[in-house]
């Protein structure tokens, strides 16, 4: 429970060689940070990956490279250098593919979340009668929800009768997959879509999506996943899995900047051999790209899930995302997993035996494989005086309304010592908090 300890863990971690390929706030750049609470010159205490990843370094350098070809030759960019922008989502399809593991055809980098979210539900939501209903969490991130509920007042239907929420057992936090999957035993004839999160925002529960997925085709139901926080975080395999749609944003684990372009994955089930064709809110970037520019008015989809791009993508969106997938091209979703399970075991394993009984309780699962990096922690009316004595100490984390506070270790760039620090720092703050 050292400080030693932690520091002879990074010195053994095979993928320590990362964090210098990050940009890391120094605790005076803070804000709220106090100089007499704190080493100003300290790196910080990053534990909000899972709201807004780090930036690379190298993401300056391939912004500026696109700015400087748009200032040098103008239009001609759309065709010249080394990375043109007619196609410039090329460079990152495939290689977002390998970290949510998928086949480069099944994915589209484009759009934000929800927008995702809602093309999808476009084309694998088809209510029939009888079969009509969404079975999605209750505590669903807003968004989703919102999602979900306009999803069936478009097709006439009252959300309120539509939407089927899944809830925790009284007394817990997370749902139990024995649950879920008996809800679907129960109800799944009337279900139309399975609409889950793969990592919950709140909880950092990690859903059996193997399990859930199989159980939902067994009823008939199409599965459709936000991987908000999975993309980046534990090793999906959306392809493998049988997922049959799938949406992501690149700005929390996979580091593309504020608002980055977000991840689109239809399997191919649904688009190859003789698959009926799905009903898709159409654009012109979808059109196939051989004739799309004859401008004919009849249109004629890309194979995949290219066939679901609206506009062409921006180019400074993409190029900010490829700086962080060049760095996953250098490891393993295999050898992160490993890793964040490492980092976040020693989390908890610090928590429970620095903090005081009764200050705070663990609410994300125990077990290592129903989790992800984060750990949500429940501080009973003293979590928003917690958070405060953290960042005045230069811990970055964040709050979530009522008494929940986020940590989340991110093995790119987080270590073993950071760790520690936030443990003791969290410690300290408890008992200096009314």
């Amino acid at each position: 429970g050292d400080e030693a300890f932690a520091a002879w863990m990074d010195g053994r971690d095979p993928l320590r060689h990362f964090r210098a390929q990050f940009h890391i706030p120094k605790k005076g750049q803070l804000p709220p940070t106090s100089k007499e609470l704190a080493n100003l010159d300290d790196d910080c205490v990053y534990m909000t990956g899972n709201s807004l990843g780090l930036q690379p370094k190298r993401t300056k350098q391939l912004v500026n490279e696109e700015l400087d070809k748009w200032a040098a030759v103008g239009v001609h960019g759309h065709f010249e250098g080394d990375r043109p922008w007619m196609p410039i989502d090329e460079c990152v399809v495939g290689k977002c593919a390998k970290v949510v593991g998928a086949l480069p055809e099944e994915v589209a980098i484009m759009n934000s979340l929800t927008v995702n979210l809602h093309l999808l539900m476009v084309a694998l939501y088809e209510p029939k009668p009888g079969r009509a209903k969404i079975l999605a969490e209750g505590h669903s991130f807003p968004s989703d929800f919102y999602a979900f509920s306009s999803q069936a007042e478009h097709h006439g239907l009252p959300a309120a009768d539509t939407l089927v929420e899944l809830w925790p057992r009284d007394g817990e936090h997370t749902l139990r997959t024995e649950d879920i999957l008996a809800k679907l035993e129960e109800i799944g004839h009337e279900v139309a879509v399975v609409a889950l999160s793969g990592v919950q925002y709140y909880t950092g529960q990690y859903f059996e999506i193997a399990k859930i997925t199989a159980k939902a085709h067994e009823k008939g139901c199409r599965v459709v996943w936000d991987c908000a926080h999975a993309a980046g975080n534990v090793d999906l395999q959306l392809h493998d899995w049988g997922v049959d749609g799938a949406c992501w944003c690149t700005y929390k684990y996979l580091n593309a900047g504020p608002g980055g372009i977000a991840g689109f994955f239809i399997h191919e089930k649904h688009w190859k051999d003789d698959a009926p064709p799905l009903k898709r809110f159409a654009g012109w970037w979808g059109h196939e790209k051989g004739s799309r520019f004859r401008m004919e008015n009849k249109f004629v989809p890309s194979v995949g899930a290219a066939g679901f791009q609206l506009s062409n993508p921006p180019v400074l969106q993409v190029v900010s995302l490829l700086a962080s997938l060049e760095l996953y091209e250098q490891t393993t979703m295999q050898d992160l997993r490993a890793k964040s399970k490492l980092l976040t075991g020693y989390l908890e394993a610090l928590l429970n035996s620095l903090i005081p009984t009764g200050v705070c309780t663990i609410i994300t699962p125990t077990d290592p494989d129903q989790r992800g990096c984060q750990l949500s922690l429940l501080f009973p009316g003293v979590a928003a005086d917690v958070q405060k004595a953290l960042e005045a100490r230069g811990v970055v984390t964040d709050y979530r309304a009522p008494d929940v506070l986020r940590f989340a270790p991110v093995p790119l760039y987080s270590s073993f010592t950071d760790v520690w620090r936030l443990v003791k720092i969290v410690a300290d703050a408890a008992k200096s908090s009314p």
